[in-house]
């Protein structure tokens, strides 16, 4: 069933079964913390809503009836229309360092329906991005364009395939209505479903302005959401800042080895589940160079693809800062435990992206110079402007074609040294292959393919483009015939490629 906010002219009551059937199945427990927390707001209706494209697979997972999701009423629903039995909408307050600097925020221009329960008792947040101003628009139009919102959802459904912890997309719709950028565009709404939206920046924002009693209850509740096996432990909130330092060390491990660039690494981007949350400027690296940027306001380079470890450990501190007061009576004592966890970090993602450049080489087991193996073969990429991607899977299917890097004296010698290394190893050259074919993709979201499926998408109205791209990045380790069109690099030219935030 359908609850109607009355306040929306032109909106009709719906069948009772028709709507059961969709299979809402919604709660809300943020809506149980503070006030403070959050504001409760209804998403600003939108004028005809039309929708784009719907994860079947995932609504399925999620509980709910695709075909119904595809019917006036499901729409309306995604749009923000109609808001369903169960959801309790609100805006969340949080605030964020940004590029360094800190400051209030919110949702401005998203509102989280609630929490949908599967099946399998599983709860995560649905939450419509695009949906309208809220207390936290901060004087935006709490609008989003349909670029990027089909940009979030190709990206954070290829991150899903190649196995990186993400939020996920449902659905995109059209709204009807224009939005104002630097010319009018398209205006659309993309369902986001995350394990939850709490971030470091949402502790950031009650260590500012809330209580220690208040600090206490987001922790005590991320704790039950998240991390329930922590719920008996005696320091039960230095092992919530020990196992979030491990899941961003695994998370961000993840993103190198695959050449991702996430753009706007702020403090209010960092999920506490360990989830890759908020694609705004983000791409994938082509030739690799610790040095790239895409991103457009990312003028100083601070979150440049080789600076991405250490921003996360930088960004890990702040957290641990706000839970200082949880830590230890003592401010100087917890400081002290606060800098003893953090000072973890780089240790455990550098052992994490260890062990996935051994993979990526075909290498089982451990020996002190792999490192250097490692780093020689990313210096001479490099030197040489190899694609990150296409260099590992040649690696894998010994197809080494001619090209600059591969045609060089010292490349040979790397190659020796590297059949060598699986050589001394107990496991065999078959074996080797498939680790390697399991740990690295055939093929990425690669920049130009994702730009021509949003521009046939945005300017001429078609889909298929998308659909088709996103249907081989679903598999990406596949390498299968179809696959092979879109790995190809982007051709040569003068103008480096540039993102942007699509606010």
């Amino acid at each position: 069933m359908l609850q109607i906010d009355k306040k929306r002219k032109g909106d009709t009551m719906t069948n009772r079964n028709e709507i059961m059937e969709t299979g809402w199945n919604l709660d809300n427990s943020y809506a149980s913390l503070p006030k403070s927390f959050f504001t409760s707001f209804n998403p600003t209706p939108v004028r005809s809503p039309k929708l784009i494209i719907l994860n079947e697979l995932l609504a399925i997972s999620l509980g709910l009836n695709a075909k119904e999701l595809k019917s006036e009423n499901g729409v309306a629903v995604l749009a923000g229309n109609l808001i369903p039995e169960g959801a309790s909408p609100l805006a969340q307050a949080y605030a964020g360092h940004q590029f360094g600097h800190f400051t209030m925020l919110g949702d401005g221009r998203a509102v989280l329906l609630g929490e949908q329960i599967n099946n399998l008792g599983e709860r995560v947040d649905i939450q419509l991005k695009g949906s309208g101003r809220t207390p936290y628009s901060r004087g935006g139009d709490g609008r989003a364009a349909l670029g990027p919102m089909l940009r979030e959802y190709i990206i954070s459904e290829a991150m899903h395939g190649l196995g990186i912890p993400t939020t996920r997309s449902l659905a995109v719709v059209t709204t009807g209505e224009s939005v104002i950028r630097e010319t009018n565009l398209p205006g659309g709404i993309l369902t986001r479903v995350a394990a939850s939206h709490l971030r470091v920046g949402t502790f950031q924002f009650v260590a500012k302005w809330g209580t220690a009693q208040e600090l206490q209850s987001l922790a005590d509740y991320t704790i039950e959401r998240h991390y329930p096996g922590i719920d008996s432990f005696e320091d039960r909130y230095l092992s919530l800042l020990h196992e979030v330092i491990k899941r961003q060390a695994a998370l961000i491990a993840k993103w190198q080895l695959v050449g991702f660039i996430h753009g706007v690494m702020n403090t209010d981007n960092m999920a506490i589940s360990g989830e890759t949350i908020d694609y705004g400027p983000c791409a994938f690296m082509d030739d690799y160079d610790p040095a790239t940027v895409f991103s457009s306001i990312d003028r100083q380079s601070r979150y440049a693809y080789g600076n991405q470890p250490q921003i996360a450990g930088w960004n890990l501190a702040r957290f641990a800062e706000t839970l200082l007061p949880l830590l230890h009576h003592d401010q100087e004592e917890a400081v002290k435990i606060a800098q003893a966890a953090i000072s973890d970090y780089m240790e455990l993602y550098h052992s994490n992206w260890l062990v996935g450049m051994r993979a990526k080489l075909g290498i089982f087991n451990e020996e002190k110079e792999d490192e250097s193996l490692i780093e020689d073969l990313l210096s001479m990429m490099q030197k040489h402007h190899s694609d990150y991607t296409n260099t590992f899977v040649a690696l894998t299917s010994e197809t080494m074609e001619d090209t600059a890097l591969f045609g060089t004296p010292e490349f040979a010698q790397w190659h020796e040294l590297w059949q060598a290394r699986l050589n001394r190893q107990q496991e065999s050259k078959v074996s080797s292959h498939q680790l390697m074919q399991s740990s690295n993709p055939a093929l990425i979201p690669r920049n130009h393919r994702v730009e021509a499926a949003l521009e046939a998408a945005v300017q001429q109205g078609d889909f298929s483009v998308m659909e088709r791209l996103l249907a081989v990045l679903s598999n990406p380790y596949a390498n299968t015939p179809e696959q092979v069109e879109f790995a190809t690099p982007p051709a040569p030219s003068t103008r480096p490629y540039q993102t942007f935030c699509g606010t």
